[in-house]
């Protein structure tokens, strides 16, 4: 008796858990709906004349920040160097994405740098400050099971207007308090092509930012992380 009652229990908080859950994860998905095409324009520290040069013009936009104790330049390092393929949480996402869309393909994620990773499926460099902030964009079908990423030079992509696809610019970033410390930054911008493009990706975006949003958010730890592990002890 004392078992079934123990199991009825474990039971109903399963249920109440995955209640939560389930209420959660539709409460974002209707947020990204209503927020579509309401992009806030940056301010201030948050401003970014660098990523304005090649996409100043977008429909979602999300920002993602994190102090840390290192100097700019540790700390810009340690986010290129992250290693997605080291989060059982992102390879997850990644899969369930795969598992929802019917992909073809296998989430293998490349081995080196997040940057090399980016790179090796489609992503490309589209202006940088060194030692401070990279800006990485493609065009694709982010709706398609199978998506492809295409990288253009940086003219090309901020002239790019070919119907059906969606831009989408992404940034690391640091920026310096003081000697020893900064702020890691990192942003994330998109704007379909054309009406059609746009209802598909409205819908698709609505349904996978929690995941995306995760993703960004989970950056930030690491990074912080092993920039404060590289730092050089204060005198």
């Amino acid at each position: 008796m004392a078992d079934t009652r123990r199991t009825d229990t474990a039971l109903r908080r399963l249920a109440a858990a995955v209640g939560v859950a389930v209420g959660s994860y539709a409460a974002l998905v209707a947020n990204a709906w209503l927020r579509y095409g309401h992009a806030t324009q940056a301010t201030g520290e948050e401003s970014d004349p660098l990523l304005d040069g090649v996409m100043p013009d977008y429909e979602i936009v999300e920002r993602h920040h994190v102090r840390v104790a290192a100097p700019v330049g540790v700390t810009f390092a340690a986010a290129n160097a992250i290693d997605f393929e080291r989060s059982a949480i992102a390879r997850a996402i990644f899969k369930a994405r795969e598992l929802v869309m019917g992909s073809h393909a296998t989430a293998t994620t490349p081995s080196g740098s997040f940057l090399t990773q980016m790179q090796a499926i489609g992503w490309g460099e589209l202006a940088r400050t060194p030692g401070r902030e990279v800006v990485m964009g493609a065009v694709t079908q982010p709706w398609l099971a199978d998506v492809v990423f295409h990288p253009l030079p940086p003219a090309e992509f901020t002239a790019f207007r070919e119907p059906g696809y969606v831009k989408i610019a992404w940034t690391l970033r640091a920026d310096p308090i003081g000697e020893n410390e900064s702020i890691f930054r990192t942003e994330t911008r998109a704007v379909a092509t054309d009406s059609i493009s746009r209802a598909k990706f409205r819908r698709y975006w609505s349904f996978v930012s929690p995941g995306i949003i995760l993703i960004r958010w989970m950056m930030l730890g690491p990074v912080k992380k092993d920039a404060e592990r590289r730092a050089p002890p204060l005198a």
